[in-house]
């Protein structure tokens, strides 16, 4: 019989599962809530308790397990110790260890963004490639980078923040991370209404943005589509500078292909085109045809990444 992978993406609201076979089939999937009192001690406990309670319904013994990948939203290292996740209420912990103490099989780790990349290399929109970054625009701008089949997690888990690349020198607002002028003030859903409001504000150019009961990434990116002017002056801005950002991160990395997701990503063909006709101008020639495509896996990126998390620290040992 096939062995069995969970795959596990821990988030600051829920925990978000997966049961996959070792080719890479998700056979379930469900969600439990974060239980983040008491400094989060009950998380990993509550974990384990879903995935015995899983094991016991399928007929799943330990034997049947290759292992349980845990993506974390903060950085962590090559050797599966999380530095501080704040919005678990976490310091530095040893996820494998501590797991472990709860259930006792093979446990892989990561950061979320990242293995939200690797999910999307594996069976996502980078399928078939092998050195790709894979951007996240919501609220902010995640990244992940995967190099040669791997992820890049730099010295301390902190790599592939390619949201806080500083893009701008004059910013007098100051950014979630305590800097000023990052990709994400701009690049992100929120980026944008930031850009879209400070336009609105210049002129009294017409706009149907005027009239809208609330700005949001949505509203901007379908009034440009529907051709408004000043909508569209907003998005190229935006684009300038996504495109602008990528094509420093292609300079260092020079990856196969972006893998553009998130939330604003759903505005399909439009944020593509923006974001790699700005790319173009400003690359390295030798990135310059670097692909471009929209992830596939939505929410359930997450546990794909960190199923494979499992397979491919199994088969490195």
């Amino acid at each position: 019989m096939s062995k069995k992978v969970f795959g596990i993406d821990i988030g600051g609201t829920t925990v978000k599962m997966g049961l996959f076979t070792e080719q890479g089939e998700l056979l379930d999937k469900w969600e439990i809530p974060t239980r983040k009192d008491n400094g989060g001690a009950g998380i990993l406990p509550d974990i384990a308790e879903s995935i015995k309670k899983k094991m016991s319904s399928d007929g799943i013994g330990l034997e049947d397990v290759c292992g349980i990948g845990l993506s974390v939203p903060g950085p962590v290292d090559d050797n599966g110790v999380v530095h501080t996740c704040v919005n678990l209420g976490w310091g530095t912990i040893d996820l494998a260890e501590e797991m472990r103490k709860h259930i006792d099989v093979p446990v892989f780790s990561g950061n979320d963004a990242n293995a939200a990349a690797l999910g999307e290399v594996w069976k996502g929109g980078g399928k078939g490639c092998r050195n790709v970054v894979a951007v996240t625009l919501g609220t902010g701008v995640g990244g992940g980078i995967i190099v040669n089949g791997k992820i890049l997690s730099g010295s301390g888990g902190a790599g592939g923040e390619i949201g806080h690349i500083h893009m701008v020198d004059d910013e007098t607002e100051a950014c979630g991370c305590g800097n000023k002028g990052c990709l994400e003030q701009y690049g992100s859903a929120t980026g944008l209404v930031r850009l879209a409001t400070r336009r609105l504000k210049e002129d009294d150019a017409p706009s149907v943005l005027r009239n809208a009961p609330s700005l949001s990434a949505k509203t901007v990116l379908d009034a440009a589509k529907a051709g408004d002017a000043v909508a569209i002056e907003i998005t190229e801005r935006f684009g300038a500078i996504l495109g602008k950002g990528l094509s420093i991160v292609a300079g260092v990395v020079n990856p196969e292909m972006f893998v553009i997701g998130g939330g604003v990503s759903k505005a399909g063909d439009i944020v593509i085109d923006i974001i790699r006709k700005n790319f173009v101008k400003y690359v390295f020639p030798g990135s310059r045809d670097t692909a471009f495509a929209l992830a596939t896996l939505g929410n359930d990126a997450g546990i794909y990444g960190s199923a494979k998390l499992v397979l491919d620290g199994v088969n490195a040992k």
